[in-house]
């Protein structure tokens, strides 16, 4: 995998999650969330930390299993994922707000990490490669 792809993939998920953050900020949305009884306001450093080790978690994950199987396994966590916003007792925005911010991670880390892992399938392949098997480099012998 293509490290740093993989960095590049990590760090814009994670900023990606500040922006929705932003957004609710800046628009007066109140981000206080009550899951199992526990109240808490979702700050900027709980949204980024919690947004770079799910994005550091994917990437070993990946490191562990193949682009496909991972990209299954990925998708299945984001829409799995959703599910804590939807079910946790806040106003309708912050609802919007961090179910945003959950797609905002995905929609950057899912395809970003996959381009790394696929720079090295691509690399692995034309390295694998000898000539006269690849279609391009064949000579065809007319008699």
């Amino acid at each position: 995998m293509t490290t740093r792809r993989a960095v590049v993939a990590v760090v814009g998920a994670t900023v990606a999650a500040a922006v929705p953050w932003a957004v609710a900020r800046i628009a007066g949305a109140d981000l206080e969330v009550t899951t199992a009884g526990v109240t808490m306001d979702v700050g900027l450093a709980l949204v980024l930390a919690a947004a770079l080790t799910m994005s550091l978690a994917g990437w070993a994950l990946l490191a562990r299993l193949g682009r496909r199987v991972w990209t299954r396994v990925a998708v299945t966590v984001l829409v799995l994922s959703l599910s804590g916003p939807l079910v946790a007792e806040a106003d309708t925005d912050a609802k919007v707000y961090l179910t945003l911010m959950h797609l905002a991670v995905g929609a950057v880390l899912i395809p970003g990490l996959r381009a790394a892992a696929g720079q090295d399938v691509r690399s692995a392949r034309n390295t694998n490669s000898r000539p006269g098997r690849s279609g391009a480099s064949r000579t065809s012998v007319t008699r």
